[in-house]
Protein backbone atom coordinates (compact mmCIF):
# COMPACT_ATOMS: atom_id res chain seq x y z
CA UNK A 1 0.00 0.00 0.00
CA UNK A 2 2.46 2.44 0.74
CA UNK A 3 4.65 1.63 -2.03
CA UNK A 4 1.27 2.31 -4.16
CA UNK A 5 0.94 5.30 -2.88
CA UNK A 6 5.38 6.50 -3.60
CA UNK A 7 4.35 5.41 -7.20
CA UNK A 8 0.99 7.05 -7.42
CA UNK A 9 2.41 10.75 -6.17
CA UNK A 10 5.71 9.50 -8.66
CA UNK A 11 3.21 10.06 -11.43
CA UNK A 12 1.27 12.51 -10.20
CA UNK A 13 4.58 14.81 -9.82
CA UNK A 14 5.91 13.62 -13.26
CA UNK A 15 2.30 15.06 -14.72
CA UNK A 16 2.75 18.51 -13.25
CA UNK A 17 6.42 18.53 -14.32
CA UNK A 18 5.01 17.37 -17.96
CA UNK A 19 2.53 20.04 -18.20
CA UNK A 20 4.60 22.61 -16.86
CA UNK A 21 7.26 21.90 -19.22
CA UNK A 22 4.16 21.66 -22.00
CA UNK A 23 3.20 25.42 -20.58
CA UNK A 24 6.09 26.81 -20.85
CA UNK A 25 7.77 24.68 -24.12
CA UNK A 26 6.82 27.89 -26.75
CA UNK A 27 8.54 30.38 -24.37
CA UNK A 28 11.04 27.88 -24.17
CA UNK A 29 11.28 27.40 -28.22
CA UNK A 30 11.52 30.98 -28.42
CA UNK A 31 14.33 31.76 -25.47
CA UNK A 32 16.38 29.53 -27.73
CA UNK A 33 15.47 30.87 -31.02
CA UNK A 34 16.37 34.46 -29.89
CA UNK A 35 19.87 33.43 -27.60
CA UNK A 36 20.14 31.86 -30.76
CA UNK A 37 20.27 34.76 -32.95
CA UNK A 38 21.84 36.80 -30.39
CA UNK A 39 25.03 35.14 -30.70
CA UNK A 40 24.92 35.35 -34.40
CA UNK A 41 24.01 39.02 -34.61
CA UNK A 42 26.66 39.65 -31.54
CA UNK A 43 29.55 38.82 -33.99
CA UNK A 44 28.16 41.48 -37.00
CA UNK A 45 27.79 43.79 -33.58
CA UNK A 46 31.69 43.40 -32.94
CA UNK A 47 32.52 43.97 -36.42
CA UNK A 48 30.80 47.05 -36.51
CA UNK A 49 31.67 48.68 -32.99
CA UNK A 50 35.50 47.27 -33.88
CA UNK A 51 35.02 49.47 -37.99
CA UNK A 52 33.37 52.72 -36.13
CA UNK A 53 36.21 52.55 -32.85
CA UNK A 54 39.02 52.46 -35.50
CA UNK A 55 37.43 55.63 -37.18
CA UNK A 56 38.37 57.15 -33.87
CA UNK A 57 41.89 56.03 -32.58
CA UNK A 58 44.50 53.65 -34.52
CA UNK A 59 45.21 51.68 -31.31
CA UNK A 60 44.45 48.32 -31.98
CA UNK A 61 43.98 46.79 -28.46
CA UNK A 62 41.85 50.10 -27.30
CA UNK A 63 39.55 49.55 -30.59
CA UNK A 64 39.19 45.63 -29.74
CA UNK A 65 38.67 46.35 -26.45
CA UNK A 66 35.71 48.37 -26.53
CA UNK A 67 34.70 46.09 -29.46
CA UNK A 68 34.68 43.55 -27.04
CA UNK A 69 32.87 45.30 -24.19
CA UNK A 70 30.06 46.68 -26.58
CA UNK A 71 29.48 42.76 -27.80
CA UNK A 72 29.14 41.76 -24.07
CA UNK A 73 26.56 44.94 -23.71
CA UNK A 74 24.33 43.38 -26.61
CA UNK A 75 24.90 39.78 -25.07
CA UNK A 76 23.39 41.00 -21.40
CA UNK A 77 20.96 42.77 -23.10
CA UNK A 78 19.69 39.57 -25.14
CA UNK A 79 20.11 37.82 -21.44
CA UNK A 80 17.53 39.97 -20.44
CA UNK A 81 15.26 39.48 -22.48
CA UNK A 82 15.73 35.80 -22.80
CA UNK A 83 14.74 35.92 -18.87
CA UNK A 84 11.64 38.21 -19.42
CA UNK A 85 10.22 35.83 -22.18
CA UNK A 86 10.59 32.51 -19.61
CA UNK A 87 9.23 34.81 -17.00
CA UNK A 88 11.65 34.51 -15.02
CA UNK A 89 11.09 37.89 -13.64
CA UNK A 90 12.41 36.79 -9.74
CA UNK A 91 15.72 35.62 -10.66
CA UNK A 92 16.23 39.00 -12.85
CA UNK A 93 15.84 41.24 -10.35
CA UNK A 94 17.90 38.99 -7.95
CA UNK A 95 20.35 39.01 -10.71
CA UNK A 96 20.39 42.87 -11.10
CA UNK A 97 20.67 43.85 -7.77
CA UNK A 98 23.91 41.52 -6.96
CA UNK A 99 25.36 42.70 -10.17
CA UNK A 100 24.77 46.04 -8.57
CA UNK A 101 26.07 45.08 -5.26
CA UNK A 102 29.04 43.29 -7.36
CA UNK A 103 30.01 46.04 -9.37
CA UNK A 104 30.10 48.49 -6.43
CA UNK A 105 32.57 46.61 -4.68
CA UNK A 106 34.79 45.49 -7.85
CA UNK A 107 34.69 49.18 -9.17
CA UNK A 108 36.02 50.39 -5.49
CA UNK A 109 39.31 47.24 -5.27
CA UNK A 110 39.68 48.02 -8.98
CA UNK A 111 39.44 51.96 -8.74
CA UNK A 112 43.51 52.32 -9.49
CA UNK A 113 43.55 49.74 -13.09
CA UNK A 114 39.91 51.57 -14.12
CA UNK A 115 41.85 55.16 -13.96
CA UNK A 116 44.98 53.37 -16.05
CA UNK A 117 42.38 52.39 -18.48
CA UNK A 118 40.14 55.43 -18.96
CA UNK A 119 43.21 57.44 -19.25
CA UNK A 120 44.29 54.76 -22.02
CA UNK A 121 41.46 55.83 -23.73
CA UNK A 122 42.01 59.60 -23.44
CA UNK A 123 45.44 58.94 -24.49
CA UNK A 124 44.57 56.89 -27.28
CA UNK A 125 41.97 59.71 -28.53
CA UNK A 126 44.29 62.26 -28.82
CA UNK A 127 45.53 63.61 -31.88
CA UNK A 128 48.84 64.75 -30.68
CA UNK A 129 49.95 61.53 -29.09
CA UNK A 130 50.50 58.55 -31.59
CA UNK A 131 52.99 55.60 -31.95
CA UNK A 132 56.41 56.50 -33.26
CA UNK A 133 56.47 60.19 -31.22
CA UNK A 134 59.52 61.01 -29.28
CA UNK A 135 57.92 62.69 -26.41
CA UNK A 136 59.10 63.62 -22.81
CA UNK A 137 57.10 62.17 -19.73
CA UNK A 138 57.41 61.78 -15.96
CA UNK A 139 61.16 61.85 -16.48
CA UNK A 140 61.63 59.83 -19.03
CA UNK A 141 62.80 60.84 -22.41
CA UNK A 142 62.29 58.19 -25.70
CA UNK A 143 60.09 56.96 -28.45
CA UNK A 144 56.44 55.52 -27.28
CA UNK A 145 56.08 52.07 -28.68
CA UNK A 146 52.67 50.90 -27.28
CA UNK A 147 49.67 52.25 -25.72
CA UNK A 148 47.40 50.08 -24.24
CA UNK A 149 44.78 50.14 -21.56
CA UNK A 150 47.20 49.41 -18.61
CA UNK A 151 50.49 51.65 -19.64
CA UNK A 152 52.51 53.76 -22.14
CA UNK A 153 55.51 52.13 -23.55
CA UNK A 154 58.36 53.97 -24.14
CA UNK A 155 61.63 53.06 -25.33
CA UNK A 156 64.40 55.13 -23.92
CA UNK A 157 66.81 56.81 -26.85
CA UNK A 158 69.35 54.03 -24.57
CA UNK A 159 67.68 51.56 -25.40
CA UNK A 160 66.15 50.54 -22.03
CA UNK A 161 61.88 49.97 -22.12
CA UNK A 162 60.05 51.92 -19.88
CA UNK A 163 56.27 51.13 -19.08
CA UNK A 164 54.28 54.28 -17.44
CA UNK A 165 50.99 54.09 -15.95
CA UNK A 166 48.40 55.82 -18.29
CA UNK A 167 46.72 57.61 -15.09
CA UNK A 168 50.61 59.05 -14.39
CA UNK A 169 50.81 60.05 -18.13
CA UNK A 170 48.08 61.95 -18.85
CA UNK A 171 48.00 63.85 -15.15
CA UNK A 172 51.54 65.05 -15.96
CA UNK A 173 52.80 67.49 -18.74
CA UNK A 174 53.76 65.78 -21.79
CA UNK A 175 56.78 66.76 -24.20
CA UNK A 176 56.20 66.21 -27.61
CA UNK A 177 58.82 66.38 -29.93
CA UNK A 178 57.14 64.72 -32.99
CA UNK A 179 54.26 67.30 -33.31
CA UNK A 180 55.30 70.17 -34.99
CA UNK A 181 57.51 68.53 -37.77
CA UNK A 182 60.49 71.06 -36.94
CA UNK A 183 62.59 71.18 -33.99
CA UNK A 184 65.21 74.00 -32.38
CA UNK A 185 68.69 73.50 -32.17
CA UNK A 186 70.71 75.44 -29.65
CA UNK A 187 74.59 75.97 -29.24
CA UNK A 188 76.26 77.45 -26.28
CA UNK A 189 79.75 78.49 -26.50
CA UNK A 190 82.06 82.10 -25.41
CA UNK A 191 84.46 84.05 -26.96
CA UNK A 192 87.68 85.89 -25.26
CA UNK A 193 86.88 89.46 -24.68
CA UNK A 194 89.19 90.99 -26.83
CA UNK A 195 87.80 89.41 -29.22
CA UNK A 196 84.88 91.85 -31.53
CA UNK A 197 81.53 90.84 -30.42
CA UNK A 198 79.57 91.51 -33.95
CA UNK A 199 82.26 90.75 -36.41
CA UNK A 200 82.02 86.84 -34.04
CA UNK A 201 78.29 87.56 -34.38
CA UNK A 202 78.67 87.43 -38.24
CA UNK A 203 81.19 84.62 -38.47
CA UNK A 204 79.16 81.78 -36.06
CA UNK A 205 76.06 82.68 -38.27
CA UNK A 206 77.47 82.34 -41.83
CA UNK A 207 79.02 79.35 -40.66
CA UNK A 208 75.40 77.64 -40.12
CA UNK A 209 74.31 79.44 -42.70
CA UNK A 210 76.57 77.76 -45.38
CA UNK A 211 77.47 73.97 -43.72
CA UNK A 212 73.56 73.18 -42.29
CA UNK A 213 70.32 72.16 -44.07
CA UNK A 214 67.87 74.79 -41.35
CA UNK A 215 64.62 76.38 -42.02
CA UNK A 216 65.52 79.69 -44.07
CA UNK A 217 62.03 80.86 -42.29
CA UNK A 218 62.87 80.61 -39.30
CA UNK A 219 66.25 82.46 -39.52
CA UNK A 220 69.41 81.94 -37.37
CA UNK A 221 69.36 83.68 -34.17
CA UNK A 222 72.63 84.69 -32.08
CA UNK A 223 72.43 86.29 -28.23
CA UNK A 224 75.00 86.95 -25.98
CA UNK A 225 73.84 86.25 -22.56
CA UNK A 226 76.30 86.56 -19.85
CA UNK A 227 80.06 87.89 -19.12
CA UNK A 228 81.52 84.77 -18.10
CA UNK A 229 84.43 84.30 -15.81
CA UNK A 230 86.82 83.95 -18.38
CA UNK A 231 84.52 84.33 -21.73
CA UNK A 232 81.43 86.41 -23.41
CA UNK A 233 78.74 83.79 -23.55
CA UNK A 234 76.26 83.50 -26.69
CA UNK A 235 73.41 80.94 -27.30
CA UNK A 236 72.60 80.43 -30.80
CA UNK A 237 69.56 78.75 -32.45
CA UNK A 238 68.64 77.73 -35.61
CA UNK A 239 65.71 75.23 -36.40
CA UNK A 240 65.28 71.81 -38.62
CA UNK A 241 62.98 70.14 -40.33
CA UNK A 242 63.83 66.19 -38.77
CA UNK A 243 62.69 65.72 -35.28
CA UNK A 244 64.22 62.90 -34.37
CA UNK A 245 67.17 62.22 -31.82
CA UNK A 246 69.37 61.09 -34.29
CA UNK A 247 69.25 64.35 -36.55
CA UNK A 248 68.95 66.77 -33.72
CA UNK A 249 71.99 65.50 -32.49
CA UNK A 250 73.63 65.37 -36.08
CA UNK A 251 73.22 69.47 -37.02
CA UNK A 252 74.23 69.77 -33.11
CA UNK A 253 77.60 68.30 -33.89
CA UNK A 254 77.36 69.75 -37.26
CA UNK A 255 77.25 73.27 -36.06
CA UNK A 256 79.86 72.93 -33.56
CA UNK A 257 81.99 71.80 -36.06
CA UNK A 258 81.61 74.29 -38.29
CA UNK A 259 81.58 77.49 -35.96
CA UNK A 260 84.77 76.15 -34.25
CA UNK A 261 86.43 75.78 -37.24
CA UNK A 262 85.30 79.27 -38.96
CA UNK A 263 86.53 80.59 -35.58
CA UNK A 264 90.17 79.06 -36.28
CA UNK A 265 90.17 80.53 -39.52
CA UNK A 266 88.94 83.87 -38.48
CA UNK A 267 91.13 83.82 -35.00
CA UNK A 268 88.18 84.32 -33.09
CA UNK A 269 89.49 82.95 -29.11
CA UNK A 270 87.33 80.33 -27.70
CA UNK A 271 89.29 80.94 -24.08
CA UNK A 272 90.15 77.72 -21.80
CA UNK A 273 88.62 78.45 -18.14
CA UNK A 274 91.15 80.92 -16.37
CA UNK A 275 91.31 80.84 -12.90
CA UNK A 276 93.40 83.47 -10.83
CA UNK A 277 94.90 81.64 -7.40
CA UNK A 278 96.29 84.06 -4.80
CA UNK A 279 98.94 82.84 -2.92
CA UNK A 280 99.23 83.34 1.02
CA UNK A 281 103.32 84.11 2.38
CA UNK A 282 103.76 80.61 3.36
CA UNK A 283 102.30 79.43 -0.24
CA UNK A 284 104.81 81.54 -1.68
CA UNK A 285 107.66 80.36 0.48
CA UNK A 286 106.12 76.60 -0.73
CA UNK A 287 106.62 78.05 -4.53
CA UNK A 288 110.06 79.32 -4.09
CA UNK A 289 111.50 76.32 -2.74
CA UNK A 290 109.74 74.05 -4.79
CA UNK A 291 111.18 76.08 -8.10
CA UNK A 292 114.80 75.43 -6.29
CA UNK A 293 114.13 72.24 -6.40
CA UNK A 294 113.59 72.06 -9.87
CA UNK A 295 109.60 71.05 -9.05
CA UNK A 296 108.35 74.20 -11.04
CA UNK A 297 109.69 75.80 -13.75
Amino acid sequence: MNNQSVIDNLLIQSQEWLSGIISILPNLVLAIVIATASYIISRYVKKYLLKLIVNITDNRTIAKTFANIGTVVFLMLALFVILGVLNLDKALNSFLATAGVAGLAIGLALQEPLMNIFSGVMLSTREKYNIGDLIESNGYFGIIEDVNLKATSIKLLSGEAVSIPNKLVLQNPITNYSTNLYRRVEISCGISYDDNLKKARSIAIDAIRNNLDYIEDKGIDLFYNEFGGSSINFTLRFWIHKTNQAAFLKAQSEAIIAIKKAFDRDSINIPFPIRTVKLGLNDQKAVAMMKENGVLV
